[in-house]
């Protein structure tokens, strides 16, 4: 097989969670466990960081392999899901996997997995684990996927483990109460292995104290360490932060949740540099102002074009990622507030209405996923609690006719799931080609 067959082959053969929904998902570590006797353990050949949580993981991942990787260490990356092209799940440096390698991994070892019956995302964590030990990273950030307890890639034992938030997400699977879900992330603590909760509250809080307790693992609150003194958005859209540690640190991802990633990542390098890890100053400051060229990383508060109209996307995509969305919209500057979006059958889609604001523009539309719901269901129910607009089959065309409607002082903004952001990235992709 060549490249895009064996993607091909992975898409079609393996359950992928992304693409069907719950017919994918695998609870349990069984899989995950006969594969890693399988490939002989790869992930015990480096050091690993374990991030988990609803909202905030992957920019936090990104970060804290933007930092690590300043500091002269070779670092594995592995997020999802992957916006345009598959191979963003697996990084080195930031450089993706080869094509080369993808193909070569199913080729090689199809016989031997395929008994097993692994789903996409089992089989893809497993080809990052032996790529990071063939590439000799020193150290791997590892994004879970759903949850924490039994996710696929909790078979590691890192060096820290960091959950970022708890909101409600995959309720189906995790649990319908913030405690339940924060009890399937807290599974990712392990025995003296310390832990950094970027914010927690209430019952959400002493369910991580407990299990921390439970464990002999040392457990920090980001939030309770006042790290963030001041933080102002600058024009580009970057944030300058004044923190404790690191005056003037200029933040490249945009979007008001980065704040509070920021603070999480900075508590998290102050307990890595305690396990003897070296992390220089100088090495914060480059990653969190080059993050984006440093780890490829696409769709947090992204600006796609500065004016003419103004158009950012957001893969955020629940009522927690929502509820800094509206915020941050309210902050903009613009004539008519466009917005573009379609989401997954599967989310609490009400919620996420209720936070929209009433004075846009809508332009209801869907992925081309089976998990996509329909764009005209989206607009009745949108249309219920005050939102206005037309629906559209495509991603595509709801652009080109946002884009169409829209004055030079408009601000178009595209999200509502990783879905959509990717088709409007491949659109705009295209477009500038």
């Amino acid at each position: 097989m060549n490249y895009q067959e064996t993607i091909h082959y992975l898409y079609n053969q393996l359950p992928v969670y992304q693409n069907i929904g719950g017919s994918a998902y695998k609870e349990g570590l069984d899989n995950s466990l006969a594969l890693d006797e399988y490939f002989g353990h790869p992930h015990k050949k480096y050091k690993t960081i374990h991030v988990a949580g609803t909202n905030g993981k992957g920019s936090t991942s990104h970060l804290l392999a933007a930092v690590l990787q300043e500091s002269g260490y070779r670092i594995g990356l592995y997020t999802s899901p992957h916006l345009v092209d598959f191979r963003e799940r697996i990084r080195v440096n930031g450089e993706k996997i080869s094509e080369q390698y993808v193909t070569d991994f199913v080729q090689n070892h199809r016989e031997n997995f395929e008994p097993i019956q692994p789903s996409f995302f089992e089989l893809t964590m497993m080809m990052a684990f032996l790529y990071f030990k063939d590439m000799e990273v020193d150290i791997a950030v590892i994004e879970t996927g759903l949850g924490g307890r039994l996710d696929s890639t909790n078979i590691i034992s890192p060096a820290v483990s960091v959950i970022t938030n708890i909101s409600y997400d995959h309720t189906q699977y995790l649990g319908n109460t913030l405690e339940k879900i924060a009890a399937e992330k807290a599974g990712i603590i392990k025995p003296g292995i310390p832990v950094v909760i970027g914010e927690a509250e209430g019952e959400v809080r002493k369910v991580f104290e407990d299990k921390a307790n439970s464990m002999d693992a040392s457990i920090v609150f980001a939030e309770d360490k006042n790290i963030i003194k001041n933080a102002q958005m600058q024009e580009n859209g970057f944030w300058l932060m004044q923190t404790q540690d690191y005056p003037d640190l200029i933040g490249e991802l945009g979007g008001l949740p980065q704040v509070k990633n920021t603070a999480a990542v900075l508590c998290t390098i102050d307990v890595l540099s305690g396990e003897g890890i070296s992390i220089m100053p100088q090495a914060v400051y480059s990653g969190f102002a080059n993050v984006v060229e440093l780890t490829g990383l696409l769709g947090r508060w992204q600006i796609i074009r500065q004016r003419n109209p103004r158009i950012i996307c957001d893969t955020g995509h629940n009522a927690g990622g929502f509820k800094y969305i509206t915020r941050q919209l309210e902050s903009e500057t613009y004539k008519t507030l466009r917005i573009i979006i379609g989401m997954v059958n599967d989310k609490d889609i009400s919620n996420v209405l209720n936070l929209l604001p009433k004075n846009a523009v809508y332009y209801f539309t869907k992925a081309s996923i089976q998990r996509a719901l329909n764009e005209k269901i989206l607009m009745e129910q949108a249309s219920s609690r005050g939102l206005t607009g037309m629906a559209y089959a495509s991603v595509k065309d709801a652009i080109s006719k946002a884009i169409s409607d829209a004055d030079e002082d408009d601000l178009l903004f595209i999200g509502g799931s990783n879905f959509v952001v990717a088709e409007a990235l491949a659109y705009f992709e295209e477009k500038s080609q």
